[in-house]
Order: C-alpha cells, then sequence, then structure tokens
C-alpha cells in the first residue's frame, strides 16, 4: 500500500549526512545504554519463533538481529531506515545466516507487499515522519489481520533528564535553537499520548494502548564519567544546540555539562532519567 504523504526529505538528508556518522561511532554504545528500554520492548511484543516482522527505523541493526534471533530460522526480520550509511553497517553486523534482510526505503511511502508481516516494532524509529498518520496507514498495509504494531517513543522532553540535563549546561553558553512545534518531527514529537492514539486511530488501527515507563538510563555504557561527556557532545539536544557554533563557545559548553554532570556519577555509571511510551496497536 502507498500513500500520499507530506516529504520526509529533510529527515532523509538529514539521516543520511554527519548525523548518521556521529550515530554510526555510537551505535554500539548506544545499544547497550537502551537495553533496558530494548528489553521492555520486546517484551511487550511477544515476538513467537516462525513470525515475520518489520523493524522500523532499525538503524545500525542491532534491534533487527534481536529480532531474527527471537523469531528462529523458520521466521524472518526485515529491518527497514531511511539512511544508506546505518544500513550498510547492519548489513556488516548481521550474520549472513540469519533470517534478516534489511530495506532502504522510507516507511511513509514504501510499496510493501500486502499482509506480508505479523508484526511491527520500532525503537525509537517512528517520531519522524512528516506525515506519521499517512506512514502508518501505509504501515499497517504491510501487517495481516490481527498483526499488531508495537513501538517505543519518547515521553516529554522535560521527563527525560539524560537529554535534558546536558542541554541546561550547553544552554548557558551557547544560543537556543529555534522553537519546534510540538508537532513537528523529532524525538519528542510523539511525546503527547492524545496525538499518539489519534494518529494511530485515523490510520486504521485498533486497540491503542499506551504503557508509561520510567527508568534510568546510564550515558556513559559503563565506559566511565569521560565517555558519558563525549556522548553529549556527539549525540542528543545538546549535540544539536552547539552543532556550529565557534570553538571557544563548545570548549565553554563541553565545561559546563562536565560541571553539571560530574555530581551525578556513580563510579563508571552515569544513570539519568528516562521517560517512554510503550505504544501497542492491532490492526483490525
Amino acid at each position: 500500500m502507498k500513500t500520499d504523504t507530506a516529504d520526509n526529505s529533510e529527515q532523509i538528508a538529514f539521516w543520511n549526512g554527519a548525523a548518521a556518522r556521529r550515530w554510526l561511532d555510537l551505535d554500539a554504545k548506544q545499544d547497550v545504554v537502551f537495553a533496558p528500554i530494548t528489553e521492555a520492548l520486546f517484551e511487550r511484543a511477544r515476538l513467537a519463533a516462525g513470525e515475520r516482522v518489520l523493524d522500523v527505523g532499525c538503524g545500525g541493526g542491532g534491534t533487527t538481529i534481536e529480532i531474527a534471533r527471537r523469531v528462529g530460522p523458520s521466521g524472518r526480520a526485515v529491518g527497514l531506515d531511511v539512511s544508506g550509511p546505518m544500513l550498510e553497517a547492519a548489513r556488516r553486523r548481521a550474520s549472513p545466516e540469519s533470517p534478516i534482510a534489511f530495506i532502504l526505503a522510507d516507511a511513509a511511502t514504501h510499496v510493501f507487499a500486502p499482509a506480508s508481516f505479523d508484526a511491527l516494532v520500532s525503537r525509537f524509529g517512528v517520531m519522524f515522519f512528516a506525515d506519521p498518520t499517512g506512514a502508518f496507514a501505509n504501515l499497517r498495509g504491510a501487517l495481516r489481520r490481527g498483526g499488531r504494531v508495537v513501538f517505543t517513543c519518547w515521553r516529554a522532553a522535560k521527563l527525560n533528564a539524560w537529554q535534558m540535563t546536558p542541554l541546561r549546561a550547553a544552554l548557558r553558553c551557547v544560543p537556543r535553537l529555534p522553537e519546534r512545534g510540538p508537532e513537528d518531527p523529532g524525538p519528542f514529537s510523539f511525546a503527547d499520548e492524545a496525538r499518539v492514539r489519534r494518529v494511530l486511530d485515523r490510520a486504521g488501527f485498533v486497540k491503542v494502548e499506551l504503557a508509561a515507563l520510567d527508568l534510568e538510563i546510564d550515558i556513559a555504557a559503563g565506559l566511565g564519567f569521560e565517555s558519558a561527556v563525549t556522548t553529549t557532545q556527539s549525540i542528543g539536544a545538546a549535540s544539536r544546540a552547539m552543532e556550529g557554533r565557534p570553538d571557544h563557545e563548545r570548549a565553554a559548553a563541553v565545561a559546563e555539562i562536565r560541571a553539571a554532570l560530574a555530581p551525578l556519577r556513580r563510579g563508571d555509571t552515569l544513570p539519568l532519567g528516562a521517560a517512554v511510551w510503550i505504544v501497542e496497536a492491532v490492526n483490525p
């Protein structure tokens, strides 16, 4: 099924440029950082041997590889992403013997074989659609009747200290970025429960459920304090605020981030609060 959707070219360009390279440099580390969220996602997804599963916004392929492990040789895991560099890395990571494939495509417009999947799973890969209702309608066409969608998305930015603590520190030294609307494509575009329900309802899904998950994630991934500080300079809200700023501003911002994070360290870890929705819905 293919639908007319708003233009996703801005996001496609973003995830094929410098952002993709930064994420790839930290891909294995971020899999560790997000491990407790990934486990909660798969616990809700309840994948079974032999199922055909689509991983939307699969990035470097860590979640797709886990899907393949869970569905086994009789199943099928397909990772889909708009980022060519990330999919190249995913293909290198995947075992040739795994029941796994990767597709470079936009989930909003890709022409899927109808009813070709039992489940759709995504870890933070569905918040960037210019037209999320159209995108989810297109994805629903790829699900069999009774097929399910399970994904994670971030709740309100103010509830996510792992992003906001470094950002507030950086903003003492660099200007604020232009304000984005609450429904503009981006990490927090699905923060509002009512909006998520509206999008999925209008896309034709039923039995929409959202469960709030509150936890701490170790942004150092057990690699020590400096690893955490380095991550905040490469990905996340603080890195976006510092991008393109003069060297002296960046250096001052990093010093402020280091000072803000230092009291929060616990040995080689730096746990900060994260607030997530786990969203489930069914194709009737």
